[in-house]
């Protein structure tokens, strides 16, 4: 069932925003013959849109008279800070609310010092980070963060993070706003700057959706890096099952492989035996010099042949449980993303995907990688900002307390 119709009395300046962002309506006409709403009633809530800066008017297409006036949402009233949190190094940026990043920089971050010390290291890195943006701290208006871990959507807590020790349940929002407070000040309107937080497979899913497939129904990204996961975008919206564990796909068990302990304790899991962890290990036995999924990535640049041998094969066994994924979803669009994201994997993948699957599930399936590559994740978390900021209930509080 779709979303309930509404009344043009109960058509608000939120809701005008959220028609004006998503391209469906662009002028004046365009909202009065969408919504039903009186002339004199959409100017007044375009009045209350343009007061708070949200809006710019650029002169539209003519026929011969003057041209029409396009309504757009100004993407550079506010900016948003969006951390990209791997397991031993993070990425931090600065965008605007269109997903353009201004500024961005990467360091060592080892997920394993705790939340205290990871989170108020970040909130260091941020007055730098502002500062070559060319942006004032009062115009950060939210911040989103990626983590490599199941999140509780409502809480933004991390439930059970198998690679994120000292991290499950903690209050992550609250400690990262209390850091931004100490490090940067206060944030628009002088209160705590609201921080969101999501896995980082949904994360990544969400920007390459937007960015390149926002057409496609059904969409999935599986990140194979140091772990595998997960994220499906289903009518443009995230799905997190019940409680944030969709998409946990490297922990589905293999048949045949029980000597191979996982880091959650379980064996055999997809994780543990074709993840970028799992293939540093298998190549190390072998004399390689690999420890982690970035010397993974780097042998396989390098075109070390028992890394591209392993990297097929791992592909091959993220197949087998990709067939169930693409039989129960039937997504339009399979996207690899990830530093295994090459070519080896993407044709294991291929060969047991469509020797497997129905041929229906996969006759109009794309199976493609990442177009962000590294980027998804902060232009995931900074999309995740803006979606919860100006949806229409959540933008009609924040103009009421503008216009307070």
């Amino acid at each position: 069932m779709g979303e309930p119709m509404l009344t043009p009395n109960q058509i608000s300046a939120g809701e005008l925003l959220q028609l004006i962002r998503g391209g469906r309506a662009n002028t004046r006409a365009d909202l009065q013959r969408i919504t039903g709403l009186s002339r004199s009633t959409v100017g007044q809530r375009l009045d209350l849109l343009n007061r708070a800066g949200w809006l710019k008017h650029v002169a539209g297409s003519s026929t011969g008279g003057r041209p029409s006036q396009r309504i757009v949402f100004d993407p550079r009233h506010a900016s948003v800070i969006a951390v990209d949190l791997e397991i031993k190094h993070a990425r931090a940026a600065v965008l605007d609310l269109g997903g353009a990043i201004l500024a961005e920089t990467t360091g060592p971050l080892d997920i394993g010092e705790g939340p205290e010390a990871v989170l108020d290291q970040l909130a260091r890195w941020f007055p730098d980070l502002i500062a070559a943006a060319g942006v004032d701290a009062g115009h950060i208006c939210g911040i989103g963060l990626s983590v490599p871990g199941p999140v509780e959507w409502e809480t933004g807590h991390v439930i059970e993070p198998p690679v994120m020790p000292g991290w499950d349940r903690y209050p992550i929002r609250e400690r990262l706003q209390r850091a931004y407070a100490e490090h940067v000040g206060p944030s628009m309107g002088d209160g705590l700057v609201p921080v969101f937080v999501d896995n980082d497979a949904n994360l990544m899913a969400l920007a390459e959706h937007q960015a390149s497939h926002r057409d496609c129904a059904a969409f999935v990204l599986v990140k194979v890096s140091t772990g595998i996961g997960a994220g499906v975008v289903v009518d443009g919206k995230v799905y997190r099952g019940i409680d944030g564990g969709a998409g946990d796909i490297g922990h589905i068990r293999l048949h045949d492989r029980p000597d191979v302990l996982c880091m959650c304790g379980s064996h055999g899991c997809l994780g543990a035996v074709a993840s970028g962890r799992a293939l540093a290990r298998d190549l190390s036995a072998l004399g390689a010099d690999a420890t982690s999924a970035a010397d993974v990535r780097r042998l396989l640049a390098d075109g070390h042949p028992d890394t591209l041998r392993l990297a097929r094969e791992a592909g091959r066994r993220a197949g087998e449980v990709l067939v169930t994924v693409v039989s129960l979803l039937n997504p339009g669009v399979l996207m690899i993303a990830g530093e295994l994201s090459g070519a080896p994997f993407m044709t294991g993948v291929r060969e047991l995907l469509y020797q497997r699957a129905f041929p229906r599930a996969t006759a109009n399936l794309q199976v493609v990688t990442s177009r962000l590559g590294d980027h998804a994740g902060v232009i995931g978390a900074a999309a995740m900002v803006v979606e919860i900021l100006y949806a229409p209930d959540r933008a009609e509080a924040r103009l009421s307390h503008l216009a307070a």
